[in-house]
């Protein structure tokens, strides 16, 4: 307990796994957290002078059953091991820390999603700036940023890290920026310096600047990035050969999401579980790696018009070669995840049956660099020149390792026959021993005369001759006996005791030279680590355009033409993931959708609940999205000018952790949008205003939607759905805001939904047919179509006078008598009422302080 605790005040913050005997244990605080966590029994055991001590544990063979499920529920994992061998030693066995996992730093196949990246980050701050890194050790990849906080807090976002490292001293200040959903860990601040940073990473790379990778003048990414290589060291992961080169994220090659677009088109996770995302609809790749790189493509869709191109001219490739693609699938499906399995050969934890894996891909790649070279296609012949099968090293492992090796070395029958002389001899003693032991016992019968002499073991004497009594005199002097029975005598001979140290000590030796001989090839294997890395990214990109064309052939999507212009043309558009889940025999009602800067800037949309407004704005930008993506697109054409920036405002959610109302979080969403307007941003609005008065909503509306038009530096393209029908005003005095609406049909008392956008204005929201709908009780929607009809009468009129009379004022200035305030409404009738010809100033300020003691003044 003394070794225990002096380990454990190392890491204080860790989880403990104490490798005792065949066992790992956690003692006091840590077996209680790990009990509840692992479902396995809390024990105490006597611990000297203290009384009892909380135990847990479990069989050290369990190691990958129990300790991810330690990391996935966010704690640090010491894994504390023999450091010699028990036998060797008459004191405590030496024990040390051998592996610190944790969130962001894992190899473990059941820690890591295969679909998705698993990124430490590590983020810094100064004043208004912020940098950023990214590295995901089970893959190698190394990524830095530097940036507004804005920026940084979209990278995080996209990215989604495991865990998140910062200054020891600057916690509020990330909680500030970037909210406080990440796991995080603290290092000390002096970790955090541009002058260790640049000593870290140039030594990593055996450099002596930053220069050749691009990242020399992102002082705070420079600095983050060596941060997360220092936690490398600090988690005992000193073997990181594989991270081979740091590469910038530029932010103007993608385009703009923000974290509450990516989260309101419920890309790549939705907060409804039951909810089908983006990611669900789009990822049919075959492979890990594929998926990995759909994913990021999804959350970085690029804003180069040539790399979409290229990546549609190979889609459009893919789905006329239909037979030709499904042949390349099924191999890229053999491949599996090379990418994290050659990064296991790079810091020595593979195994026989990922090294057997890894000469499958290998032989895999030939047949599908073989059809990119046939294509005739410039870019996959590119792809071509960088698959390379690494002949030598993938002809090697099918000569020296068995077909289907077990998982661990130690059960031997990894190294095949012919490779090593000496390992066949020994297995020729180990394993052919029975014949051996057949030879001695018929030899010894016929030199003998005992026709009842038989060889057995036992584990007192080892290997043994039995002689039944009525032939003991028959037994030759050389034999020593060693037992005696009622029956029988047992005895031994030099010969014997010769084979059988043989044969036990060959078992020994034939696994350390299995060992040795293993390491040998996976050294070897390491040396094609570049090589090998380059062509599971390449696979990567073809199958995730493979999958591109399974979908787009499956859903029937269209190729777009994307253009370097700001216009954007839908024709028959559908939304990608509404469209997949409709009940059988329903059908998608398709709609047509037009934006340009000169004439149709700002489509403003009315309807009632439940037409199909929300699902219109989402499945255009969700259309915008994955045409930038590379993919093909549900529609019948379109026509799309390449956006920089997607903005979205659509649905509600209280932010109540952070104390905010639903209409703060909107208002935080929409001036995020305001203020990174650009000429070719896309923007959708939703209902913006809802979540106050109506008064107060519709003068919030309309100044966006003003803004929107007026804004010298750029016309944002602009879909705007509103329940406020007042907004169809705006069209009168804006020349590019035209009028649409969802339609609905009625039939009596009976409201179709026809979701089906037409030119003009809605005056009618149909929420009470909804509630209807939904099942709200008979009496209490009647009292509502009550209320409704005398709110009509008493205020539609004045709403439509006001509405048009601010679209006719240039000067924008709000009716101060617009706010639905029952004060204000008799301060009103007061003045109104009032014969200002006839009052004397006396009486005037009379009224003045009355007015004044109404508002509580």
């Amino acid at each position: 307990m003394k070794q225990y605790n002096a380990i454990k005040a190392k890491y204080p913050d860790a989880l403990l796994l104490f490798r005792v005997g065949d066992f790992y244990e956690m003692f006091g605080e840590d077996a209680g957290v790990a009990s509840k966590i692992l479902g396995i029994v809390l024990t105490k055991r006597k611990n000297g002078a203290a009384a009892f001590i909380d135990l847990a544990g479990f069989p050290h063979h369990s190691l990958d059953t129990y300790m991810p499920k330690l990391v996935r529920a966010g704690h640090r994992v010491a894994i504390c091991d023999q450091l010699e061998d028990p036998k060797l030693t008459k004191k405590i066995v030496k024990r040390g820390v051998t592996e610190l996992v944790t969130p962001g730093v894992a190899y473990s196949d059941h820690v890591l999603d295969t679909k998705s990246n698993n990124f430490l980050a590590a983020v810094i701050i100064h004043k208004n700036q912020a940098g950023v890194a990214f590295l995901d050790i089970s893959t190698g990849e190394f990524l830095v940023s530097e940036g507004s906080f804005e920026h940084i807090d979209k990278l995080l976002q996209s990215f989604g890290p495991s865990e998140l490292l910062y200054k020891k001293h600057g916690e509020q200040g990330i909680h500030a920026a970037f909210g406080t959903q990440f796991y995080t860990h603290a290092l000390e601040d002096w970790v955090f310096t541009t002058e260790y940073a640049q000593e870290k990473l140039t030594a990593h790379f055996d450099t002596v600047s930053l220069k050749g990778f691009g990242i020399d003048e992102l002082e705070l990414g420079v600095i983050a990035g060596g941060a997360a290589l220092h936690y490398l060291a600090e988690t005992k992961h000193d073997r990181h050969d594989h991270v081979k080169s740091i590469s910038r994220i530029q932010a103007d090659e993608f385009v703009w999401l923000d974290r509450f677009t990516i989260r309101n088109l419920e890309l790549v996770y939705s907060y409804n579980d039951e909810a089908t995302t983006l990611l669900d609809t789009m990822d049919h790749t075959v492979s890990p790696m594929g998926g990995r790189l759909l994913k990021r493509w999804m959350v970085l869709p690029s804003k180069e018009i040539s790399v979409v191109q290229k990546r549609h001219d190979i889609v459009d490739y893919l789905m006329l070669s239909t037979e030709s693609a499904e042949h390349v699938s099924r191999h890229v499906k053999q491949i599996g995840d090379l990418e994290r399995l050659i990064s296991k050969v790079a810091v020595g934890r593979v195994n026989p049956k990922e090294v057997v894996q890894i000469h499958r891909a290998l032989t895999n790649i030939i047949p599908i660099k073989e059809f990119c070279m046939e294509s005739g296609k410039e870019e996959l012949s590119r792809i071509a020149h960088l698959l390379d099968p690494c002949d030598e090293i993938r002809e090697k492992i099918g000569a020296w390792i068995e077909e289907d090796p077990p998982i661990l070395l130690s059960k031997g029958a990894v190294i095949c026959e012919g490779v090593n002389q000496d390992l066949d001899d020994l297995r020729q003693v180990a394993f052919s021993g029975k014949d051996y032991l057949l030879q001695i016992q018929k030899r010894e019968t016929e030199a003998t005369g005992i026709p009842s002499l038989k060889i057995s073991y036992n584990n007192v004497f080892g290997y043994y001759l039995e002689v039944r009594n009525a032939h003991k005199d028959k037994v030759p002097e050389g034999w020593i006996r060693k037992q005696t029975l009622t029956q029988a005598e047992r005895y031994i001979t030099e010969e014997l005791k010769t084979y059988e140290s043989k044969i036990l000590g060959a078992e020994e030796k034939i696994l350390t030279l299995e060992t040795k001989l293993f390491n040998e090839l996976v050294e070897h294997l390491a040396q094609f680590l570049s090589s090998i890395q380059v062509s599971a990214r390449q696979i990567a990109n073809i199958d995730a355009l493979l999958s591109f064309a399974k979908i787009a052939l499956r859903n029937n999507y269209v190729r777009p033409r994307m253009t370097e212009g700001t216009d954007l043309h839908i024709s028959e558009g559908r939304h990608p993931v509404i469209e997949q889940n409709l009940p059988l025999g329903e059908v998608y009602v398709t709609n047509d959708v037009n934006l340009d800067t000169e004439t149709q800037q700002i489509m403003m949309i009315t309807g009632p609940n439940m037409s199909g407004k929300s699902a219109l704005l989402r499945q255009t930008a969700l259309i915008s999205l994955m045409a930038q993506m590379g993919s093909f697109v549900p529609a019948k054409a379109a026509d799309l000018g390449m956006v920089d920036k997607i903005f979205t405002r659509v649905g509600a959610s209280d932010n109540i952790s952070s104390g905010e109302s639903t209409f703060m979080v909107e208002m935080n969403e929409t001036a995020s949008i305001l203020n990174n307007l650009s000429g070719r941003s896309l923007v959708l609005l939703d209902e913006i205003g809802r979540g106050t008065s109506t008064y107060d909503g519709i003068s919030i509306a309309w100044a966006i939607a003003e803004f929107i038009h007026e804004n010298p530096k750029a016309r944002a393209k602009t879909l705007f759905a509103t329940h406020y029908h007042e907004l169809n005003e705006m069209a009168e005095a804006f020349v590019r805001i035209k009028n649409y609406n969802v339609s609905v049909k009625e039939s009596g008392k009976k409201v179709l939904f026809l979701r089906k956008l037409e030119p003009g204005g809605s005056n009618h929201s149909f929420g009470i047919h909804v509630a209807k709908m939904a099942g709200l009780p008979a009496q209490a929607v009647k009292r509502a179509t009550d209320i409704l009809a005398k709110l009509e009468k008493s205020h539609s009129s004045d709403l439509s006078i006001e509405a048009r009379e601010l679209a006719a004022d240039s000067a924008m200035q709000l009716s101060f008598f617009q706010l639905d305030d029952p004060v204000l409404q008799q301060i009103k009738e007061e003045i109104i009422a009032t014969d200002i010809n006839t009052l004397t100033p006396v009486e005037a300020l009379m009224k003045l302080n009355e007015i004044k003691k109404m508002v509580g003044g």
